[in-house]
């Protein structure tokens, strides 16, 4: 909820002089005299201090990042949208990530950040010094001190606030926050405007070291959608312009895609269960797991949340991953339903499967049941994934890994594909439902205290994306961001 500011001076009334004491400090409260001064005057003066209250509240509404990248798992494997940041406003291309809470760009001088990029996209270097709107942000700043609560900012000897990410990949990067503004193109109502902007917190990288470094697949940065007070979404809902959640639908096929929106995209079969509380990723309590209707002989302790154990739903990792004593009785489960269909074997490590008929008529459905009641649905297709053919025969492996000894469960992209999936940040919980995300979406935010309503439009899946015009249903209050989506493999939170 943004500050309420109290004005101690106010041009309406007599004259009275009160005396208020708050914590301490005596504060002289005046009401000036306006006598002869016209009604339309004070009229005049009251509008122009109500826009000023409109203006400090008023939500930046319905937002298009034009996102490319590519489904394919075995191309790039990355998803990656445009932010626009600085005054003037520079693009940056950074990767979406659910599994981290910053967003952070490679900045000018930077070691290690790559300069070229196998994308076919330029990268770019944030310079602070050409921003006219450019703050820094200090150890005694609020928000450092926010960051340090999840472990996202550090102190330095120069009173800086600053961060060093470690990724389980082995990558890593450090640097110093800024305060800048970043800018949206939105759409509220029948209007469009692209000098929509809000103050956030990001990272300024100076230093990145393992994957980052590569250029086959680097972006300028990554953009975190986690829970923490320093993530933009965190930022942007309690400046007032955004709805604490967010959702997606990743496109399974054509070549991937998908939409992103600041708010819970509505759809009747959505089911929910709740967030494991006090965590700092998206942690739910999954009890059981189904193969062809039977539930599988797997204590609930092994999906148990403590000690850096328990199920995770990350949008930027690439495949699922099952906890060991999880993992052998799922693939001895398909294994059993499948084994007069397929011909078995091993490529590169993994459980695959040889078959010259559709993978789902023969293979299983899968059902991963959660807290509360609801349950996920796995199509064959939502755990397997083809590798290549052989003599006629395609050669499907089980998408799904297998963690040893961690005690962690991973519901990554290949899950969650043709899905929508919300994260109610306000209300602690997450759904999903089945759906065809190359059709549009209505998304619902209570920011205004009402519920409402916008079609989100697709992008083109080619090289040169075209937006679809809005169909705003009824003002809308929602940020809303249009992917092009692909896969990407780290894991932030190991």
């Amino acid at each position: 909820m943004p500050p309420v500011n109290i004005p101690l001076v106010s041009a309406v009334f007599m004259v009275a002089t009160v005396a208020a004491v708050v914590g301490g400090v005596t504060l002289t409260l005046e009401r000036a005299n306006h006598e002869g001064v016209e009604l339309s005057r004070l009229r005049e003066s009251d509008r122009v201090r109500h826009g000023r209250f409109l203006q400090q509240q008023q939500p930046i509404g319905v937002v298009d990042f034009p996102v490319e990248g590519t489904y394919d798992p075995y191309l790039v494997g990355l998803y990656f949208t445009k932010v626009k940041l600085g005054t003037p406003p520079k693009e940056f291309y950074v990767q979406i990530d659910t599994g981290s809470d910053v967003l952070w760009v490679s900045c000018n001088p930077c070691s290690g950040c790559p300069t070229s990029s196998g994308l076919q996209i330029e990268l770019e270097f944030f310079d602070p010094s050409s921003s006219s709107s450019i703050a820094p942000v200090s150890c005694s700043d609020k928000r450092c001190a926010l960051g340090a609560q999840s472990s996202d900012s550090l102190c330095s000897s120069q009173n800086q606030c600053g961060y060093t990410f470690q990724y389980g990949d082995g990558s890593g990067t450090s640097g110093y926050y800024l305060s800048d503004s970043m800018y949206f193109d939105s759409v509220v109502g029948d209007s469009l405007t692209s000098n929509s902007s809000a103050t956030v917190v990001f990272g300024c990288s100076t230093s990145q070291t393992g994957d980052l470094t590569k250029p086959d697949r680097a972006v300028d940065g990554i953009f975190g959608f986690g829970q923490q007070g320093l993530s933009v979404i965190s930022q942007l809902s309690s400046q007032g312009v955004a709805p604490n959640s967010f959702s997606h639908c990743l496109r399974g096929g054509n070549g991937g895609g998908g939409i992103l929106v600041l708010g819970q995209i509505v759809e009747p079969n959505i089911v929910y269960t709740p967030l494991v509380p006090s965590e700092p990723h998206y942690n739910v309590n999954l009890q059981s797991i189904a193969v062809n209707g039977q539930i599988l002989p797997i204590d609930s302790s092994v999906f148990a949340t403590s000690n850096n154990r328990g199920t995770i739903i990350d949008s930027g990792t690439t495949l699922a991953y099952f906890a060991e004593e999880a993992y052998d009785p799922f693939i001895n489960a398909i294994m059993q339903t499948v084994s007069q269909s397929v011909r078995p074997l091993f490529s590169k490590g993994n459980q695959c499967y040889l078959t010259t008929s559709s993978v789902s008529e023969i293979f299983p459905q899968v059902s991963l049941n959660f807290a509360g009641g609801a349950s996920m649905i796995l199509r064959p297709e939502d755990y397997l994934l083809q590798q290549n053919s052989v003599g006629g025969a395609a050669v499907w492996c089980i998408g799904i890994q297998k963690i040893k000894g961690q005690g962690i469960t991973i519901l990554g992209d290949l899950v969650l594909k043709d899905k929508i999936v919300v994260y109610d940040l306000g209300g602690q919980r997450i759904g999903w439902a089945n759906y065809d995300c190359s059709m549009s979406v209505k998304v619902s935010t209570s920011n205004t205290g009402r519920t409402e309503f916008v079609n989100a439009g697709q992008l083109d899946n080619n090289s040169s994306p075209k937006h679809e015009p809005y169909k705003i249903i009824t003002p809308s209050t929602v940020l809303t961001f249009l992917l092009h989506i692909a896969f990407f493999g780290v894991f932030p939170f190991l």
